[in-house]
């Protein structure tokens, strides 16, 4: 028998915290993943040990259509909440830096903890099944491998980042298929590719990273950059990349919190390139130091001159030709517009029984944990309200 209160489509994190939730409430809970074993996003993330959360999760952390909508899911499961869960199966983790926690030992143990507790809900979790088409006509019905209807769909397909980790539109084209506006999608949390001459400059130097501020219009991230053979990545470029639009000018502050020039302004004399260079080697990489003053020597000895200098080291201004595209992307940006949906159940206000959960849906955050956060906050606002 193929009939159930609940079907979920989509084995990752939110529709697994949505399934494990509705089951234990008592629904009947069907949970289809096309992927022949759960989680696989959760099993790579994080260096394979999985940023299930952050300490310090808040709505600023997240960029939506609209900036309100995550506050109440948001409010109603914290990192708390998780960390309980987290404890309860006596799962061992560590903050790294910035509230960032992981699993001590492997991500597969987090899987195996949403695992559980579905089934102590009594879900019904199928692998392998593709979803061949969704109907709505008294209740939902999807065909899989073979023919399922419940009165309640819960959408928790993600989105487009990562395809060969199985990802797709399908998310999206349901969202369509009933009505449901979708914004534009793009990749995000995602690394820069910088154009010919830059990429000839600086990227010889793969491999180089640094403790920068990067920043994108009003928006600032204190990290580190890594240099990368086609542009730059490292935690300071994935977070702006999410603010990032084509044509736009990101700019990098190579030496936050110091002035390099200072012993030269201090003391008129014994002022050469020389110098220079071994005052920015105190800052930055030796070859990152050395490429700099190559391409960008002052123009002059002068005070003027040095404090020009120290001002384009502050704010080195880039237009970079690209972005990696989904298959480097940690998430998508964009999805199922907010505003179609009930911010306390992820309910389409036009089509009763639909819900939207987790990636799909048009809230991103930033590096760090926080995407998984809204996984678990948004699946468990869906599972309460099935």
């Amino acid at each position: 028998m193929n009939n159930f209160d609940v079907m979920i489509l989509g084995g990752g994190a939110a529709g697994l915290m949505c399934a494990l939730q509705a089951g234990q409430r008592g629904r009947r809970v069907l949970l289809l993943e096309k992927a022949d074993r759960l989680g696989k996003k959760i099993l790579i993330s994080g260096g394979g040990r999985c940023n299930f959360t952050n300490l310090h999760c808040q709505p600023a952390n997240y960029l939506s259509g609209n900036p309100h909508f995550c506050k109440s899911a948001l409010a109603r499961y914290t990192p708390a909440d998780f960390i309980a869960l987290v404890e309860a199966h006596r799962i061992r983790y560590h903050e790294k830096t910035l509230g960032q926690l992981f699993c001590d030992e492997s991500a597969a143990q987090i899987v195996e903890m949403l695992r559980q507790e579905c089934l102590r809900g009594k879900v019904d979790i199928r692998l392998g099944e593709p979803i061949r088409s969704v109907a709505h006509n008294d209740g939902f019905q999807v065909e899989g491998r073979e023919t399922y209807r419940a009165p309640v769909l819960v959408v928790a397909t993600g989105g487009l980042s990562i395809p060969r980790m199985g990802a797709s539109g399908l998310g999206y084209e349901i969202a369509r298929q009933f009505g449901v506006r979708v914004q534009p999608t793009r990749p995000a949390l995602v690394p820069l590719t910088l154009r010919e001459e830059d990429r000839s400059r600086w990227c010889t130097l793969a491999g180089i990273s640094a403790e920068v501020v990067a920043q994108c219009g009003s928006t600032r991230f204190r990290e580190k950059l890594l240099i990368t053979h086609r542009g730059l990545s490292g935690p300071s470029i994935l977070q702006v990349s999410s603010f990032w639009s084509r044509g736009e000018a990101i700019q990098i502050d190579l030496a936050p919190g110091r002035e390099i020039t200072t012993p030269l302004l201090q003391n008129a004399g014994g002022r050469d390139l020389q110098l220079l260079r071994a005052l920015l080697r105190q800052s930055l990489s030796h070859r990152l130091a050395d490429r700099w003053v190559k391409h960008f020597p002052p123009s002059g000895w002068s005070n003027h001159d040095l404090k020009e200098w120290e001002q384009q080291v502050h704010r080195w201004e880039l237009f970079p030709e690209d972005t990696e595209g989904y298959d480097k992307a940690e998430v998508t940006a964009g999805g199922v517009d907010t505003n179609e949906l009930n911010a306390k159940t992820m309910e389409a206000r036009k089509v009763p029984g639909l819900f939207f959960v987790g990636e799909v849906v048009d809230v991103t955050g930033h590096l760090g944990g926080f995407n998984f956060q809204w996984a678990w906050a948004s699946g468990f606002a869906a599972g309460q309200a099935v």
